[in-house]
């Protein structure tokens, strides 16, 4: 059984994707054990607590820079024996180390379809109200594993959905996040678990 450790910053709506499907059966040799905010007051710590998931709080401004920061979170995920760290809604930088440390064991869903609308500053409603600017007819969401380059390392999954007229950045956020984001997230973890992903080249090979 893979320890599954979830990064997060905010409401935890990912999280709650995560373990609602691993309550059906949806992560098949994986559980999440623990979970580690950035932030004391997330309402992911909450979530966590409601099923039983260990928690931990690691506060950015605690820290004097970005590399004490990232070896606290090194230290952590080393003592929880993470085999895969999945970024949910997870806003804080951290350094080269600890993917380092991870390699192809570390996964991020971002709001867009991947190399679109992505990067540094690519986060939150700012994704949604580039890929509404520029008029585009479908967007959706992306499943990477991550590493020193933002939003740059293998693609694993994506999906779409259509941009209608109307839509706000919020509207747009809620259609990605419903039916992409929360579907996709819980599918890359379970493959990890199962070991049906492989990175070739650069390039994430799965098994379906």
């Amino acid at each position: 059984m893979k320890n599954i450790v979830v990064l997060v910053s905010g409401g935890g709506t990912n999280l709650q994707a995560l373990i609602d499907a691993e309550k059906r059966g949806g992560i098949p040799g994986g559980k999440i054990t623990c979970v580690i905010s950035s932030k004391s007051d997330a309402y992911a710590l909450e979530r966590a607590k409601q099923n039983g998931i260990n928690t931990r709080v690691l506060v950015r401004r605690d820290f004097a820079d970005v590399h004490a920061y990232s070896k606290a979170m090194l230290d952590a995920l080393n003592e929880e024996k993470a085999d895969l760290v999945v970024y949910a809604g997870f806003m804080t930088i951290l350094d080269e180390t600890v993917c380092r440390a991870y390699p192809n064991k570390m996964i991020n869903v971002h709001p867009a379809l991947i190399p679109s609308f992505c990067g540094k500053g690519f986060y939150g409603l700012h994704v949604h109200e580039a890929a509404l600017e520029k008029g585009v007819k479908v967007t959706g969401a992306t499943v990477h594993f991550v590493t020193e380059v933002c939003d740059g390392g293998p693609i694993i999954l994506q999906d779409t959905v259509p941009v209608l007229n109307g839509d706000t950045p919020e509207i747009l956020q809620k259609r990605v996040m419903e039916n992409v984001e929360w579907k996709l997230l819980p599918k890359a973890a379970a493959l990890f678990c199962q070991d049906k992903i492989k990175v070739v080249d650069g390039r994430a090979i799965v098994e379906e």
